[in-house]
């Protein structure tokens, strides 16, 4: 909410997707269009049990930059920019780099497991489905769905079915919807080469991010501070510890001065977020910073 700091910050949402967008010329440079009927079943980048058990651990990684043809990138590159933005915001880059490609090595790890029963089911139609190396940024992105709906599980969403009919749901609602489908595709995969276990992989490793790992701690080799005391960690606290209720009665913003509306009300607010996380804030402090953005914007 700083103008200076806020504006500089380099996103690495936007890293993401001018990466995916890179490796995705290259491939096609490469391999021709569409990549996914030219890569090679044994290629050293896309994740396979095979290639796992070769010890092409790095695979985990690689396999997120690669992308079958257009719409498969332009439908994970949508998904990181609508979500990864805000996730990135409330989480830092750092705990946001992580939840993202912590869901998609998660993710792929479960479905070149499959992948590996696969090759002991080879005459069942079912398994074969699973058996395809892996390639996209999807179990990633849907780690981030996830977060963002454990999140901002109120939040409004706009989605357009078949990229035409709008449909209004709220983001724990679209949290369920997509699980259950990655269900549904692992159950019924109807000879799909999609990797629906990926996905459901992506999904649970966000909900256990928000859920349990922000409450890790990230620097457990320094136990302590200089000063003696235990790293902050983010915790859920009710609305009566709010810090603006503990002032006494807040001067209402719209009667302060922009610089004075910013030291008074809003620094309080990003000092609790610092302490105790976003899930933290009260309604009123939630409308407070919704404000500073409209008078941010209009600067």
């Amino acid at each position: 909410m700083r103008q200076s700091s806020f504006e500089t910050r380099r996103s690495a949402t936007l890293a993401l997707l001018v990466a995916n967008i890179i490796v995705f010329v290259i491939q096609c440079l490469h391999y021709g269009y569409p990549p996914a009927e030219r890569i090679p079943l044994d290629d050293p980048l896309a994740l396979s049990w095979t290639g796992l058990a070769h010890g092409y651990v790095w695979q985990l990684i690689t396999f997120q930059f690669l992308h079958a043809n257009f719409w498969h990138l332009l439908f994970n590159g949508w998904a990181i920019f609508v979500f990864g933005r805000e996730v990135e915001e409330t989480l830092g880059v750092k705990r946001f780099l992580t939840l993202y490609f912590t869901s998609g090595a998660l993710g792929g790890l479960l479905q070149a497991v499959a992948g590996g029963v696969a090759l002991h089911f080879g005459h069942s139609p079912w398994w074969h489905s699973f058996a395809a190396p892996a390639v996209g940024a999807s179990a990633g992105c849907f780690g981030l769905i996830a977060a963002f709906a454990m999140l901002y599980p109120e939040r409004p969403l706009t989605l357009l079915l078949f990229l035409i009919i709008p449909v209004g749901m709220r983001a724990k609602f679209l949290l369920a919807f997509v699980t259950i489908l990655a269900v549904f595709g692992i159950i019924f995969p109807a000879g799909r080469h999609t990797a629906d276990i990926a996905h459901l992989g992506g999904i649970l490793t966000g909900i256990v991010f928000i859920r349990y790992a922000l409450h890790w701690n990230w620097h457990w080799p320094r136990l302590r501070r200089a000063g003696g005391q235990p790293p902050r960690r983010l915790v859920k606290v009710g609305s009566g510890s709010s810090i603006l209720r503990a002032r006494g009665k807040a001067v209402p913003e719209e009667d302060l001065p922009a610089e004075d509306f910013l030291s008074k009300e809003v620094d309080p607010i990003l000092d609790k977020i610092s302490a105790h996380g976003i899930q933290s804030l009260t309604e009123r402090e939630r409308r407070v910073l919704e404000a500073a953005r409209e008078r941010m914007g209009k600067r």
